[in-house]
């Protein structure tokens, strides 16, 4: 019997799948207990975590026996892979099962920040009849979605907004321009400075690596579509927050999603209060009851092999 440390919230059901074979150590906060953390990673032959444990440094040492590490997602800007592997540890990401979540945002926060007009009850419970300013919303159908990164989730996104009646384009640096998938997807393949020009949404699905920090800075927001939404559901480091709220004040964004931050939790952001057309949500664009089973229960059942 292995020892299996948990550190952030996992189904229940994928956790008692775990303890039937194993020893196991479920505990949400231990992330935040960070001693107990490291003492108990001591003793683990497999850790589970999800974006805010940090298996690089002190804890990777602390992790003598380990030999699996499984994500409960798929980013693994927190996980030092190549030493993880140096050590023989294998890193497992759930790769795809949370992609009809972030998916499904992508498409829901585009049309709430297009139409402009879900944030009107409390105006209009109180008497008020604010027709005329939200009379120029506008459709999803017959806009342009730009995806940066075209993996898994990107291609679902891609989909739904097809259904929808969008003109779909994307960009992604580690495919070619005419690989099959992007004609496969009924998607243009575009450079990164035409998708940023012509759409009317760009989302963002790529890790945050060298190449892509602080991709979305002051130059790049300036660069988009008057009246553009930017979603980003990938990693805070991408975008230059500062910068998408002096643009949406300027009135130059049209609207902006972001569910990750460069520092998580986010601290109080006075640059961001008073910020029109904005959406701001706590790194949760890929959780649902149902995603959380689905990723919870692959990653249960490819630890459980690991570990055999």
């Amino acid at each position: 019997m292995k020892r299996i440390v948990i550190t952030e919230f996992m189904d229940e059901a994928a956790v008692a799948q775990l303890r039937e074979r194993h020893d196991v150590l479920y505990d949400p906060k231990l992330v935040d207990d960070g001693a107990r953390l490291h003492t108990e990673a001591g003793k683990a032959d497999a850790i589970i975590v999800r974006n805010r444990t940090q298996v690089r440094g002190e804890l990777l040492a602390a992790l003598a026996r380990c030999t699996v590490v499984g994500r409960l997602g798929v980013g693994l800007d927190n996980i030092d892979v190549a030493a993880c592997e140096a050590r023989g540890m294998q890193v497992i990401p759930a790769t795809g099962a949370n992609a009809s979540s972030v998916a499904e945002y992508v498409i829901g926060s585009a049309m709430l920040l297009l139409r402009g007009a879900y944030q009107s009850t409390a105006a209009v419970a109180s008497g008020q009849w604010p027709r005329g300013a939200l009379s120029n919303g506008r459709e999803l159908a017959g806009k342009t979605l730009g995806l940066i990164g075209f993996g898994s989730i990107g291609r679902l996104t891609a989909r739904l907004a097809g259904a929808l009646g969008m003109e779909v384009i994307a960009f992604d640096a580690m495919l070619e321009i005419d690989d099959p998938a992007f004609a496969a997807a009924g998607v243009q393949s575009v450079g990164l400075g035409e998708l940023i020009a012509r759409a009317d949404v760009v989302s963002l699905h790529v890790p945050l690596v060298d190449a892509t920090r602080n991709l979305f800075d002051a130059a790049r927001i300036q660069a988009m579509k008057p009246g553009a939404v930017l979603i980003n559901t990938a990693r805070g480091g991408i975008v230059d927050e500062g910068a998408v709220a002096q643009a949406l004040r300027a009135g130059r964004l049209g609207g902006a999603a972001l569910d990750v931050f460069d520092a998580e939790p986010l601290a109080a952001s006075p640059h961001f209060e008073g910020c029109p057309n904005l959406l701001l949500t706590p790194h949760i664009a890929g959780v649902t009851t149902e995603s959380n089973e689905r990723v919870s229960s692959l990653i249960a059942q490819k630890v459980l092999e690991a570990l055999h």
